[in-house]
């Protein structure tokens, strides 16, 4: 029988955790909603929570303002986990209505305006423009691959190959010519330097040369009349 290795059993009940967490913020995300109705109605009511001072923050009462902040962040969390464990080629889109909420959970809390949900959808104008084109990219990439059988990798590998291939029969080319080109200078009556020097060095040669030097002095020698 086959055993796991430590890391393996790690990696295993660390997925199983964060999974199970997934399940259980999706699971209670109805409840999470429901939170709200257990706030005071009061408009001059305040509440402590980790020693933050809540008020109704604009709104008509702390009730009406947890309503509203709670049914931007259960969507919120929601889409996320859903981005994160989403399997589907187009999953990059859920990231515009995560965006969204972000925004508007970010001008609830941080804005000084009165009004809100009003200028988050400039705010996303920005992520639309990067996440739409990717998405678009990848729709075109898979349709060619799938409907149409065109494998753009495949025939980017195949060019490649074919690049080399011509690239070897260069240089191979070059290869040729240069050898043709020191046969034909050799048989022209070519001589490299080493052959000059041993023609030169030769007993004939030398034999030769010391001849004549020995006549050109006996004639120099030779009386004149």
């Amino acid at each position: 029988m086959q055993q796991k290795s430590p890391d393996s059993s790690n990696k295993a009940r660390k997925k199983i955790f964060m999974d199970s967490i997934g399940v259980l913020l999706i699971l209670l995300s109805p409840f999470i909603f429901k939170l709200h109705q257990y706030l005071p109605s009061d408009p001059n009511a305040t509440i402590s929570f980790l020693g933050i001072e809540i008020d109704n923050h604009g709104f008509v009462d702390i009730n009406t303002f947890a309503w509203f902040l709670l049914s931007k962040i259960v969507p919120f969390y929601l889409f996320i986990l859903w981005f994160l464990t989403c399997k589907h080629w187009w999953y990059h889109i859920i990231l515009i209505p995560a965006t969204m909420y972000a925004f508007q959970i970010y001008e609830v809390l941080f804005s000084e305006d009165n009004i809100v949900d009003s200028k988050n959808i400039l705010w996303l104008l920005p992520v639309c423009m990067v996440v739409i084109p990717l998405v678009y990219f990848i729709r075109l990439k898979l349709y060619d691959k799938y409907v149409h059988g065109i494998d753009l990798e495949a025939m980017e590998a195949e060019l490649t190959a074919l690049k080399k291939k011509e690239a070897a029969k260069s240089n191979d080319k070059k290869i040729d010519k240069f050898i043709s080109k020191e046969t034909s200078t050799d048989s022209s009556g070519y001589q490299s330097m080493s052959d000059k020097i041993d023609t030169k060095l030769s007993t004939d040669n030398i034999e030769s040369s010391f001849k004549q030097f020995q006549l050109r002095f006996s004639n120099w020698l030779r009386p004149k009349f």
